[in-house]
């Protein structure tokens, strides 16, 4: 008879199995297969196997702005974004783990508050600062002091990559960190001995051993950029600047449901080689530990007049990724007239006004039924979905660490990983190809809540799982077979022992999916409805509407409750994000 833990995985497997694999299996199949409305254009009836997709998307005379113009915009931004971001953020990882900077411990916080925040959130403040009249709307305040903006300033390559640089120079700086805390400062030392210069030692020690985690930084962005939506639809689309994931949701919207399979599936396709990539790359960093069994000397360097340079740089990085886009969506929600600073332009009628002459809203943002609707769905679904990730993660923990079937603890750790690699805007057109229809006995679910939340909870379970996991591998079995030999049923082990000494991990495993939720822009922009919106979706429709003053201020309150919210999770699980990713 099989123990309760097999039972139990089996019932997981079976669920993440329909919740995750099959929603990407379905959207796969809608790429080769008839869809609902295309009978007559193909000459094939409804659900009949056919290639026309794959032929219109990516070799039909309209391949070129469907898929192979989006593809190269996308692989631009993306080494860009690469190329930036890793000279950048490389520097200012070495400045805060192994320098003598000033103000070293607190710039190593402080350049990681973008990580925290939405990446599109600096988009906003770039749209604010440079926008021109070019597509209409309210001009931007550089315009509107007499500073004409081309258009490849204010739209299109140029700012994404810039935004997109600066939202993951901290990724970068968390990433190499870890590695740079964990390399002797003895190799250093012995070099400079030996009578090499800083140049020699950088380039024939530092850059060596860091370059397995500095190419693992490289496919993590590129994977990251590849799902990105927010930022190239706010300042991509104005100028028809389209990339793989801005061409997807046209596709969608346009009902396209075969083109749009077609662009998710290459997008997964990327996302999943680059991963994978990743993962060869981990394999292949074991032959550069420089750790011993006798311990690490971290011994800071010593930048003797490149000192202030050096502090300078951290606190101009610090000023252009957090300060300035920051005070500028402030400053914008209260003036009447963008880039008007006469004390006469100021009000706080967008905030708390009412009567105002504005299509979205005629009253300040504070006392929208919209705002508090939003606000309301935000909390509730991203809360429900990040409990039951947690308590999900948990039980996975618990089964891939105790079950004494090895296979269903594989399949078990592959599947809730699985999502990871599939971009969340790919994801949520899959869950969109599902449960748009009804299928057998689950009703069509498009339009609901419960889709949102099913999504979410399958989307975060990689980062639920793997915080269960690591969990449960340091709980010993001892006190479970003590509770079991006093005649302890499982339900009570769990509930008296496993839960109330892994209720750390738990608070981890939920607060960290809810953090990711809040910010989340990709998954619910396909999924959500307006009777459905939440703070992301409800600042976007703003953003169609040009209503600029409440779209920032939408966005400074998701910051607001995302920095928050990290905060307390920092707090409660007495952990601090500027220690690394971790291993």
């Amino acid at each position: 008879m099989q123990t309760p833990t097999s039972i139990m995985g089996l019932l997981l497997l079976v669920v993440f199995g329909y919740f995750i694999a099959v929603p990407v299996l379905s959207l796969l199949f809608d790429a080769v297969q008839v869809q609902f409305g295309d009978e007559r254009r193909i000459g094939h009836s409804m659900g009949e196997w056919t290639d026309y997709y794959l032929v219109r998307t990516l070799f039909s005379p309209i391949s070129e702005s469907l898929f192979w113009l989006p593809l190269s915009h996308t692989l631009r931004v993306s080494l860009g974004v690469i190329a930036i971001s890793l000279s950048l953020g490389s520097v200012l990882a070495w400045l805060v783990s192994r320098s003598d900077m000033f103000g070293k411990k607190w710039f190593a916080t402080a350049l990681i508050v973008p990580y925290m925040l939405p990446a599109w959130t600096f988009a906003m403040a770039w749209s604010t600062i440079f926008k021109n009249r070019t597509t209409g709307g309210q001009q931007g305040w550089l315009e509107n002091l007499g500073i004409a903006t081309p258009d490849w300033l204010a739209y299109g390559e140029l700012p994404i990559i810039i935004i997109l640089s600066l939202n993951y120079i901290p990724f970068v700086i968390l990433l190499l960190g870890n590695a740079l805390r964990s390399f002797d400062s003895q190799l250093e030392d012995s070099a400079r001995i030996l009578g090499a210069k800083p140049r020699t030692i950088t380039f024939k020690i530092i850059i060596p051993l860091m370059m397995p985690a500095l190419m693992s930084a490289s496919v993590l962005i590129f994977a990251k950029v590849l799902g990105e939506f927010g930022v190239s639809y706010i300042l991509g689309l104005p100028v028809n600047y389209e990339v793989l994931s801005t061409s997807l949701y046209r596709s969608i919207e346009s009902r396209q449901t075969g083109v749009a399979a077609v662009l998710a599936g290459a997008i997964m396709f990327f996302g999943v080689v680059s991963l994978l990539i990743d993962a060869l790359l981990l394999k292949e960093a074991k032959r550069f530990v420089t750790v011993g069994s006798k311990g690490v000397m971290h011994k800071p360097s010593p930048l003797g007049q490149w000192r202030l340079p050096a502090t300078l740089l951290s606190a101009t990085v610090f000023l252009g990724s957090v300060v300035v886009p920051l005070t500028v969506l402030a400053l914008s929600t209260v003036m009447i007239i963008p880039g008007d600073f006469s004390l006469s332009n100021f009000t706080l009628d967008y905030w708390i006004g009412s009567g105002l002459a504005t299509i979205a809203e005629s009253s300040g943002i504070l006392f929208s039924s919209n705002l508090w609707s939003a606000v309301w769905n935000t909390l509730w679904i991203v809360s429900i979905a990040s409990i039951c990730s947690g308590l999900l993660g948990l039980l996975v923990g618990y089964v891939v660490v105790r079950s004494p079937i090895k296979l269903l603890s594989v399949a078990l750790r592959q599947i809730t990983f699985f999502p990871y690699l599939v971009p969340g805007i790919a994801f949520a057109a899959a869950y969109l190809s599902l449960f748009a229809v009804e299928r057998g006995p689950i009703p069509a679910l498009y339009g609901t809540v419960t889709l949102l939340i099913l999504a979410l909870i399958a989307d975060e379970m990689p980062y639920a799982s793997r915080a269960g996991i690591s969990a449960m591998m340091q709980l010993g079995k001892d006190p479970e077979e003590a509770a079991q030999m006093a005649g302890a049923g499982w339900i009570t082990r769990m509930r008296q022992i496993v839960l109330p000494i892994q209720k750390g991990s738990l608070v981890t495993g939920i607060l960290l999916p809810f953090i990711s939720g809040i910010n989340g822009l990709s998954l619910f922009i396909i999924l959500a409805v307006p009777s459905t919106d939440v703070l992301t979706t409800y600042a976007l429709r703003l953003i169609d509407y040009n209503y600029t003053q409440a779209a920032n201020a939408v966005v400074l309150i998701i910051c607001f409750i995302a920095f928050i919210g990290t905060y307390f999770t920092q707090r409660l699980t007495k952990t601090n994000l500027a220690e690394g990713l971790g291993n």
